[in-house]
C-alpha cells in the first residue's frame, strides 16, 4: 500500500511517478524499500490519469450512498400511507357497528 500512496503524494505533488521517486518517498516515510514494488506500482500507473480516477471514484461514492439513502426516504412515505388506510377501515367499521 505504502507504494501507491507514494504514486499519489507524487501526483499530488506534481512531480513524474517512476521507480526511484516512489522509492525515495517510500525511504522519507520509513520504510525498507522494495524496488520490484515500486517497479510493479510504477509501471501499473502508466498511462492512467490519477486525478480523473479519483474524480470518477468520488463520484460514483456519492452516487452509490445517495441511492439508499433516497430509497430509504420513499419507504416510509408508502408505509405511512398503509397505516392512514388501516385507520380508516377501523373508524368506518366502528361506525357501522353503532348503526347496524
Amino acid at each position: 500500500m505504502e507504494y501507491v500512496y507514494a504514486a499519489l503524494l507524487l501526483d499530488a505533488a506534481g512531480k513524474e511517478i517512476n521507480e526511484q521517486n516512489v522509492i525515495d518517498v517510500v525511504k522519507a516515510a520509513g520504510f525498507s524499500p522494495d524496488e520490484a514494488r515500486a517497479k510493479a506500482v510504477v509501471s501499473s500507473l502508466k498511462g492512467v490519469n490519477i486525478k480523473d480516477v479519483i474524480k470518477n471514484a468520488q463520484a460514483a461514492q456519492v452516487q452509490a450512498t445517495a441511492a439508499p439513502a433516497q430509497a430509504q426516504g420513499a419507504q416510509p412515505k408508502k408505509e405511512e400511507k398503509k397505516e392512514e388506510k388501516k385507520s380508516e377501515e377501523e373508524a368506518a367499521g366502528g361506525l357501522a357497528g353503532l348503526f347496524g
